[in-house]
């Protein structure tokens, strides 16, 4: 019997601690995370410092600016007629294929697939990238090769794996349509049709395609309780431990730099040496333009090669520091060894704390934007 009340106390014991360490952990949780959501209730000038490596040039995060720009899509006559001329197929060879068959607004401005389909079906060897908020951007495509909407555009008319377009008879080919004639002297006081002219009006109507405020910015804005106490923690993590603010910073969340982020395939099937095909620079081996976080969860897959569906691949690999170190001697001796960024580094983080950074990460999706597609000139 006295053996029996022994047992039977010390499973109380038991069941006691693990009672009180269990309310001890939730205590010390809900302490942690009163203090955080006290801390980032605050302007953002008194919000925690965020890490940020020595020589990098960053900006804090900031709300996006109020859109007005797609009023001049009905009011400004380029704009008007670059929207047309977006839409229209008409401006492929096989008048099949239009700018939006690639960056279609139901799908964020981009396609959703790995890489682009284009004319004959033929893929590229890229990911679509969206045009959403595309006007920030110095150099255009994944690798910066463009340095003007201008110049960017006559690589997709062209190229036979996407519009298969001969660029100098364009303005040949849509002179044969009437409505053209109205729009295009409209917009520049002469029905005379050339690329320079579509190539304007094309440039007007992209920098009107922004994204739209999302929680994030109202949380910006002083309105703390749009976030959850684990999307908090996630914002702390972004800023902190897990170092994302090294690149993407300030109000679209991108440097607008390219980096290697160790996604070279060097020397394996699917190689791409990235920006090093334009300036043939070694130390631009298997570097990348940084993509906006703009409208994240509506521009899956992400990176170069659209490689990752889920954010918690990309948030895997970004916690294993992609070490890329060569291992043979040849590999040792090759100059053009793709180097892994210096900002790439491990994070350790912890399963709970992958789960918080996610979680903030589907914060910066606002409501989808539906346009319509005009009806085009006949």
């Amino acid at each position: 019997m006295r053996k029996t009340y022994l047992v039977i106390g010390l499973l109380i014991l038991i069941g006691i601690g693990s009672f009180s360490f269990t309310n001890y952990s939730a205590t010390v949780l809900k302490g942690y995370n009163d203090s955080l959501r006290s801390l980032y209730s605050q302007s953002i000038s008194f919000w925690p410092a965020p890490t940020i490596d020595s020589g990098v040039v960053w900006k804090e995060m900031a709300p996006i600016p109020k859109d007005t720009t797609w009023m001049l899509v009905e009011k400004e006559p380029v704009t008007r007629l670059g929207m047309f001329l977006f839409f229209d197929p008409r401006l492929s060879g096989s008048s099949q294929i239009s700018c939006s068959s690639c960056h279609d607004p139901d799908l964020g401005w981009q396609d959703g697939r790995t890489v682009s389909l284009g004319h004959d079906h033929l893929q590229g060897s890229r990911n679509t990238q969206s045009l959403m908020n595309v006007y920030i951007n110095r150099e255009l495509f994944w690798d910066g090769r463009a340095n003007s909407f201008e110049t960017q555009m006559v690589e997709p008319l062209s190229a036979h794996h996407e519009m298969n377009m001969d660029v100098p008879t364009l303005g040949e080919k849509l002179s044969k349509i009437r409505g053209y004639e109205t729009l295009f002297e409209n917009a520049y006081r002469s029905k005379e049709i050339d690329f320079d002219k579509i190539a304007q009006a094309l440039t007007a109507f992209q920098k009107t395609i922004r994204s739209r405020t999302t929680r994030f910015d109202r949380f910006l804005s002083g309105k703390s309780d749009q976030f959850t106490d684990d999307e908090i923690a996630g914002l702390h993590l972004f800023r902190t431990k897990a170092r994302c603010m090294n690149c993407h910073n300030g109000t679209f969340l991108t440097d607008t730099s390219f980096h290697n982020i160790g996604l070279t395939y060097y020397k394996r099937k699917f190689e791409d040496l990235g920006r090093y095909n334009v300036t043939k620079n070694k130390d631009d081996v298997g570097k990348f333009r940084t993509p906006s976080l703009r409208e994240l969860d509506r521009t899956r897959p992400w990176m170069h090669n659209g490689l990752f569906d889920e954010l918690e691949g990309i948030v895997n690999i970004y916690n294993s520091g992609m070490p890329q170190k060569p291992r043979t001697e040849e590999q040792r001796n090759d100059p053009m060894f793709p180097k892994t960024d210096r900002l790439i580094k491990p994070l350790n983080l912890t399963q709970q704390e992958k789960k918080q950074l996610v979680a903030f990460l589907n914060t910066l999706t606002g409501t989808p934007y539906r346009m319509r597609r005009p009806e085009l000139p006949k």
